[in-house]
């Protein structure tokens, strides 16, 4: 194994993943051998079966591991140090290299000032059941599992698979990079992970600088599922860039995060960083996936951030549907562009729950939009509630300048007396067009802040701004959604969820029909995965009643 490539740091990148058939001749693959560590084991012992085991990972590091060969830890021991499969090492996707335990329960890679495993320059690797824990530098700088390519061009390296893991005291507990060009991983899956108690992430991807002229994607087809990532408290003192996130795509092209959560992440952010951590985000990337997922308490230090979701800059081609956010510091959801270079577009926001968000930034909503060139973006069939937060009251969406075909159609949105929605000036429907949506507030009066103007009505704000109009006529309902959960649902988890499912016909059938009005295909199920019908409700579930 090449023990150089288990110090390679993520600074730079925080800074900123045969068939089979007749034939005349038959394929034989080359024998593998399987490698035992055990601590009642002897380093000079073959290695090859449990009798004969070796005592230490150091003793593994010195065996180059080809493909089909398997490296087992005896379960529920610890062994101190670190594993690498360097460049000349694995390398078939078809015959991976095993890093395992064997015996009954999780071995323990503890790693003092490196990772605990590393994939350098290759892959055709799976690692499992493993329990992987970091300390001194290792905190400050290294992934516990860390996937870097700096190979030349723009080479993919072909299947990582990791599962069943628990890793923690890491900079970043998963992480998988790539250097110049493009070079980097493909057909990479991460599942049934637990990753906490990291200093910046849990699991982050990431690639060199986005050039919007000519993008390009270090990885591709990424999966992660069944993913916990959770108590990734950030670091007071980096003041620099964000740090205390869940789960980060960068630089990926085909990616998807499911049935996973972020949550108690950024406790302990700093209050000094331009930026602040999220739940669960990409930027710099496309054709990103974020489904069935729960993002939920997680925290900033800052006066930005601490988001449930996000679609950050120079993100397209990408959707995130059928999620839960709750109890956040920042927005449920949020879109965001640093740049004017067109590189935002393309994106979806549909069939989601947002409630008591907003924590310590209620200024920003239960869903916010804003930065420098967002394009067509397409908002529909959320439920969108904010409760009053011991920051004060905010509005259900905020929309600042820098968006063109912005769409906001048949969503659900509460507030607290607050108002509904808060716009900046310059804002015309050639921007941003609001239509089929329903405005509801539990308390106080009704009211859209639009344009340093505030609206007390829906009829008002209609004839003022040329909004909540479709196919001719007045679009809109302003009628209370009937939330079996109350006018203010109190969710604390997923199970709560259902609490925001309307009991009354108010909202049934009331939705515009997306595909023949605009050409958009709304899908056939709401959140809970029940049929929406044509038209369809408003908001992102089906009424439990019928008329």
């Amino acid at each position: 194994m090449n023990r150089t490539a288990a110090t390679i740091a993520l600074g730079a990148a925080i800074l900123l993943l045969t068939g089979s058939g007749c034939s005349a001749t038959p394929h034989y693959a080359p024998p593998s051998t399987t490698y035992y560590i055990s601590p009642d084991g002897d380093d000079r012992s073959a290695g090859t079966s449990p009798g004969e085991a070796w005592r230490s990972l150091a003793r593994a590091e010195r065996t180059a591991l080809e493909a089909g060969d398997k490296l087992l830890l005896k379960g529920g021991a610890l062994f101190a140090g670190s594993l690498t499969v360097g460049e000349g090492e694995a390398g078939n996707a078809e015959r991976p290299v095993v890093i395992g335990s064997y015996g009954g329960g999780r071995a323990t890679v503890a790693a003092t000032d490196s990772p605990g495993v590393s994939i350098y320059n290759t892959a055709g690797v799976e690692i499992h059941d493993l329990k992987v824990t970091g300390k001194g530098s290792s905190f400050v700088r290294d992934g516990g599992i860390n996937l870097f390519s700096d190979l030349p061009g723009s080479k993919k390296l072909d299947h990582v698979a990791v599962s069943e893991v628990d890793i923690s005291g890491f900079r970043a507990g998963i992480a998988v990079g790539g250097a110049d060009g493009s070079t980097g991983f493909k057909n990479v899956r991460v599942s049934q992970a637990k990753l906490h108690d990291n200093k910046d992430v849990g699991l982050l991807t990431y690639g060199p600088d986005f050039n919007a002229d000519r993008p390009s994607y270090a990885h591709q087809n990424i999966r992660i599922e069944r993913v916990e990532a959770h108590h990734n408290s950030g670091d007071p003192k980096t003041t620099e860039t964000h740090s205390g996130n869940g789960i980060v795509l960068g630089g990926v092209r085909d990616a998807t995060v499911r049935d996973s959560s972020a949550h108690d992440n950024g406790t302990r952010a700093s209050a000094e960083s331009p930026a602040g951590p999220v739940g669960i985000w990409a930027y710099d990337a496309t054709e990103v996936l974020l489904e069935h997922n729960t993002s939920f308490r997680n925290r900033t230090g800052t006066a930005v951030d601490g988001a449930g979701f996000g679609l950050d800059s120079n993100v397209s081609s990408s959707t995130i549907q059928y999620n839960l956010a709750f109890q956040n510091d920042g927005p449920g959801y949020y879109v965001y562009a640093n740049k004017k270079n067109g590189a935002h577009r393309d994106n979806t926001i549909r069939y989601n729950i947002a409630t008591d968000n907003g924590r310590k930034l209620p200024v920003n909503g239960a869903l916010a939009i804003h930065g420098e060139d967002i394009r067509d973006l397409d908002i529909y069939q959320n439920t969108l509630v904010m409760s009053d937060s011991p920051n004060g009251p905010g509005p259900a969406i905020r929309l600042r300048e820098g968006q063109t075909g912005v769409t906001v159609r048949n969503n659900i949105l509460v507030t607290d007396g607050a108002p509904l929605i808060t716009a900046e000036k310059g804002l015309e429907p050639r921007n941003v067009v609001l239509q089929g949506n329903n405005y509801s507030t539990a308390a106080g009066s009704w009211s859209i802040d639009w344009a340093a103007r505030t609206y007390p009505d829906l009829d008002a704000w209609r004839t003022a701004t040329g909004q909540e109009r479709a196919d001719g006529r007045p679009s809109g309902l302003s009628v209370g959604p009937c939330f079996a959960g109350g006018e203010l649902p109190g969710i604390r988890s997923a199970e709560d969820a259902s609490m925001i499912v309307p009991d009354c016909t108010a909202l049934a059938g009331k939705g515009l029909d997306l595909r023949a009005l605009f050409g958009t295909d709304p899908g056939t199920v709401d959140y809970f995965g029940r049929t929406t019908g044509t038209p369809p409700p408003v908001g992102a579930a089906v009424p439990s009643v019928t008329d």
